[in-house]
């Protein structure tokens, strides 16, 4: 009969999610010796490895993905016992692991965040920004527990929840010639210098999208930041299709113009990521009640 105890569990999961016993020792508060013969031992119990051992860094092999989301649900439960228990009303404590994508993390994290924040101070918010693609996957290998992003997302292990609309719009600098055209037709941006995010971006879906209804132009640049995009184009370096969230400061200095192109289709659907097969706590659910 095995015997894995908590402790085993808590570091089994803090190495699958940081690669190493070292960083979950740190997170556990314990000596990396001790870290060490915890895994060891569960394994020993399991008589398998969960991870394949890489130079110095741990990857879980096919048990310990199939083991992990396994071992977070009863963490959590076991911290959910213990709230309830005392038959007490009871701060919501413990860790959120939530992805945003970048328009998402870089210019809505208050909007994201806010409310929980302010209403659980005591639940400890870990958030990674990183492109659409990049958040599904971690929603999907289970190193977060839900993610917010911009892109449309299939995928059956993935429940995708509309939370906000969002739009971008097509900048140029204030002395590029389209910023001095009136009445602007697709036909304007036949060989135009487009500067694009990079690939497995949501924006950069979008953007396509709307070259498709466009004459061909050029693609002079890709940058994974919107900010380095927001700078190229303001130094007349080529036009982009931003997040307007994300370029309202610009606009508003006159730093950027936002060229009107009503035939254009630029608006997307911000959604939330949620793994169908992941438990979810006390702290994830009342974290998708305040952000609906």
């Amino acid at each position: 009969m095995l015997n894995v105890s908590l402790r085993q569990l808590d570091v089994f999961v803090q190495i699958a999610l940081h690669g190493s016993v070292r960083a979950a020792a740190e997170r556990l508060h314990l000596t990396q010796p001790a870290a060490s013969m915890a895994l060891a031992e569960m394994e020993r119990q399991l008589d398998a490895p969960v991870f394949d051992r890489e130079r110095g860094r741990l990857r879980l092999n096919a048990r310990g993905r199939e083991l992990l989301p396994l071992a977070q649900e009863l963490l959590e439960r076991h911290a959910e016992f213990g709230r309830r228990a005392t038959g007490k009303t009871v701060a919501l404590a413990g860790e959120l692991r939530i992805g945003a994508s970048n328009t998402v993390g870089n210019y809505r994290v208050g909007e994201l965040l806010g409310d929980f924040v302010r209403a659980h101070p005591q639940v400890a918010i870990r958030l990674r920004v990183g492109n659409t693609d990049d958040i599904a996957t971690a929603v999907l290998d289970h190193s977060l527990d839900v993610g917010c992003v911009e892109g449309p997302v299939t995928h059956p292990l993935l429940e995708v929840r509309p939370w906000r609309d969002d739009t971008l719009l097509v900048c140029a600098s204030p002395e590029h010639p389209l910023a001095k055209k009136r009445g602007l037709k697709p036909e304007h941006f036949a060989g135009e210098r487009w500067i694009l995010r990079e690939h497995g971006s949501a924006t950069r879906v979008t953007t396509e999208r709307a070259l498709a209804q466009l004459p061909p132009g050029e693609t002079v640049m890709e940058l994974d930041q919107i900010e380095a995009i927001k700078q190229a184009v303001a130094a007349g370096l080529g036009i982009a299709c931003l997040p307007q969230v994300a370029v309202s400061d610009a606009l508003a200095t006159g730093k950027l113009i936002a060229l009107k192109t009503p035939f254009l289709d630029l608006h997307r659907k911000l959604s939330m990521l949620l793994h169908r097969e992941k438990y979810r706590g006390a702290a994830l659910e009342v974290f998708l009640q305040s952000v609906t």
